[in-house]
């Protein structure tokens, strides 16, 4: 009997440790949404993976939205979604296939990527304004970026980020009157 309870101990502590990992939580991109099928073609679209719940709700209702039959007979149909800080707007063609979407938030929730590299680069420097601008063609990402303006004192300077934290474009400081 002791032998068992000596077992079962045991294999209860091993157990439980195997159970807990440590190290960094892996961040993965979203797999591509298809929308519906278009013909032979199918309308493919890449949510935009942002930490903002206002900007993924908003991606949720455009995946959610079926055409139906609205988009016949037209050349291009565009839908519209607007939120309180920004909109999204979809393109599809005449067989109702997705061609294009463009999307655009301001005051969002930054990654930490994009906020830590900002504050490491510029020290001192406070982000007063941002824009998320994502936009994809036929299912291709073209643009994903974060367009910043950050302040110190009287200095303004306009920065374009992407979501991995690399600034990519840097205008020079400007005076605010």
């Amino acid at each position: 009997m002791k032998t068992f309870i000596i077992i079962l101990v045991f294999l209860a502590i091993s157990t439980s440790s195997y159970s807990q990992e440590t190290g960094k939580i892996k961040i993965e991109e979203l797999p591509e949404v298809i929308i519906k099928r278009a013909g032979k073609d199918f309308s493919v679209y890449l949510p935009s993976n942002s930490p903002d719940q206002r900007v993924k709700a908003v991606e949720q209702k455009f995946i959610a939205y079926d055409l139906g039959k609205d988009a016949e007979g037209a050349e291009e149909y565009l839908v519209i979604m607007k939120a309180k800080n920004g909109s999204l707007a979809a393109t599809y063609d005449d067989k109702g296939k997705l061609i294009r979407v463009v999307e655009e938030f301001k005051n969002v929730r930054l990654p930490n990527q994009v906020i830590y590299s900002v504050y490491r680069t510029y020290p001192g420097w406070t982000i007063v304004n941002d824009k998320f601008l994502y936009t994809q063609e036929k299912g291709d990402v073209t643009k994903k970026q974060y367009n910043l303006k950050i302040k110190k004192d009287k200095d303004v300077i306009k920065l374009v980020v992407k979501p991995n934290g690399d600034i990519v474009k840097t205008s020079k400081p400007t005076l605010i009157k």
